[in-house]
């Protein structure tokens, strides 16, 4: 079966489980979560077991054909899996007919797979010999493909494989490498474990103490790394996060959901005995010209009054200077504007206009806010915040770490995750929240319409959670932090240039062991 209909069949299953580890998708019996296989939960060794699959039927491939079937048959199932919800917001909320929703899901699946088969084309070729120089290898062009696709043409990084780390022994790695770099050391662990036990002898393992004491390493001092204390309290601050629970396909509904918003979000923010209020995004689902004659004023003059603050989803402009879809804060002169916005939601790449049209989706073509943009600063916290799936881009996330007396001490995401159901992105959506706060050590303030409406510690641990698709309201006291991560410094200085340079080399040193002997020698 070396690269043949066997082995695509296993990749196949292998890319499944591996979406599958970033938020189990399926209910079991208690005794279950023992072993982490609870619903929305993480499963970490899942996420090793597919990786270990994959990379003994790479390292079984004799050419790169066969690496190409193999790598689009996990990535293929892998992106399919991990991003099935992208049919629910398409064709259920955005009314495209059933077929092209299928369609456009497989389309982006390939799209994202494409990074992976031309790394995995590119490993077989030049791979070494030694089984730990191709585990490394192999890590870094994994981090070469997640860094092109969490990046280039927009980027969309969301299945990650760092993410299904969170809850395993590499999650002490977070703060010092990033979501990035902790998947490429469960990538590299995954290989050699699978050279270790398919090997008979210790003499076929080639290199087998120095393939055994990294793995050993990998294992046993990260959980030492989260002793090294980088950040400290900031003091403590009592928040209330809103979650209004309107059904998607009402919520832009004049007759229906926005008298539903305007009422419930009003009545729950004059009610707010917190410091801090948080509504979740575009709670406020008109523009501020069509709200009732009186009602912005009203909750202006209310949080003047009290001196506390509230952050409000809104969307801001006109036809004539752009929309941009916007965090509003009563009480202080503050606002937030999206900076990274969603390809087909909240803005259209120019070929794919016709696309554009066949989506129900109000203000679908938005302004940019710059990078960065100054924390709100209250009561000794400056709170950086950001919009739906911002959480995704670390790098950007990061600019506002440069300084380490100007860095945010509390981060907050405002969502409405109400376009997916009932479905695992939700969860997927709350573990990237959870890596950002692990990354930086910072708490996270994540409120959605619908859910997972949550305060994560800096530790990236949930605190106090609401009630998914119920009207309700989450109280909590957030202790911020100041200080810097040692990955919060290097990103806040260079973004993600040394993750760029580790895998280029690994695209690069191949190709020089690969060049003819003879031109080896003349060079020399």
């Amino acid at each position: 079966m070396r690269g043949g209909t066997g082995s695509s069949a296993l990749a196949v299953l292998a890319g499944a489980m591996q979406a599958a580890s970033l938020a189990w998708p399926i209910s079991l019996s208690p005794g279950w979560s023992a072993i982490g296989l609870e619903r929305g939960q993480t499963a970490w060794w899942v996420s090793w077991l597919a990786l270990a699959m994959f990379a003994a039927l790479i390292d079984a491939c004799a050419t790169p054909r066969a690496a190409v079937r193999v790598a689009a048959g996990f990535a293929l199932a892998q992106f399919g899996c991990a991003l099935a919800w992208v049919f629910v917001s398409l064709h259920t909320y955005g009314g495209m007919p059933p077929a092209m929703a299928v369609a456009s899901v497989l389309a982006l699946a390939a799209g994202l797979a494409v990074y992976q088969v031309l790394v995995c084309a590119w490993y077989v070729r030049a791979a070494p010999p030694s089984p730990l120089l191709r585990a490394l290898l192999l890590s870094a062009l994994w981090m070469l493909a997640e860094l092109c696709r969490g990046t280039l043409w927009s980027g969309f990084g969301w299945g990650a494989v760092g993410y299904a780390q969170i809850d395993g022994p590499l999650a002490p790695w977070i703060p010092w490498v990033g979501v990035y770099g902790t998947g490429a050391l469960a990538v590299a662990i995954a290989a050699l474990s699978a050279r270790l036990l398919a090997a008979r002898t210790w003499q076929t393992v080639g290199a087998s103490p120095m393939s055994m004491l990294t793995l050993l390493l990998a294992l046993c001092i990260a959980p030492y790394l989260a002793d090294m204390p980088s950040t400290q309290s900031a003091g403590e601050l009592s928040v209330r996060l809103l979650q209004g629970n309107i059904p998607q396909d009402e919520k832009f509904d004049a007759r229906r959901g926005i008298p539903q918003s305007l009422q419930w979000y009003a009545a729950a923010l004059f009610r707010s005995p917190a410091a801090l209020t948080l509504t979740p995004e575009t709670a406020i689902p008109v523009l501020p010209r069509r709200l009732p004659p009186g009602y912005w004023r009203e909750l202006a003059d209310h949080y003047a009054q009290t001196q506390r603050v509230a952050l409000v989803g809104i969307t801001l402009g006109d036809m004539e200077a752009g929309y941009t879809n916007s965090v509003v804060a009563l009480g202080m002169p503050w606002q937030y504007d999206k900076h990274h916005l969603v390809p087909f939601g909240e803005f259209t790449p120019v070929p794919f206009a016709w696309f554009r049209e066949m989506l129900h989706i109000p203000y679908g073509d938005f302004e940019r806010g710059p990078l960065p943009q100054p924390p709100l600063t209250y009561q000794g916290q400056r709170i950086a915040a950001s919009i739906c799936y911002e959480t995704l881009f670390p790098e950007e996330m990061a600019a506002s770490f440069s300084h380490a007396a100007r860095a945010p001490t509390i981060l907050a995401n405002l969502s409405n995750l109400g376009w997916f159901g009932e479905h695992l992105a939700m969860d997927q959506h709350l573990h990237i929240a959870r890596v950002r706060a692990r990354e930086f050590a910072r708490p996270l303030l994540l409120v959605t319409n619908t859910g997972r409406t949550v305060v994560i510690d800096h530790t990236g641990h949930v605190r106090h959670a609401a009630a998914p698709h119920t009207a309700t309201v989450l109280d909590a006291t957030v202790q911020g932090r100041t200080g810097l991560t040692p990955y919060a410094w290097w990103m806040g200085q260079w973004g993600l240039l040394p993750l760029w340079v580790l895998g280029l080399l690994g695209m690069l040193a191949p190709g020089l062991r690969a060049l003819p002997m003879h031109q080896k020698r003349d060079s020399a």
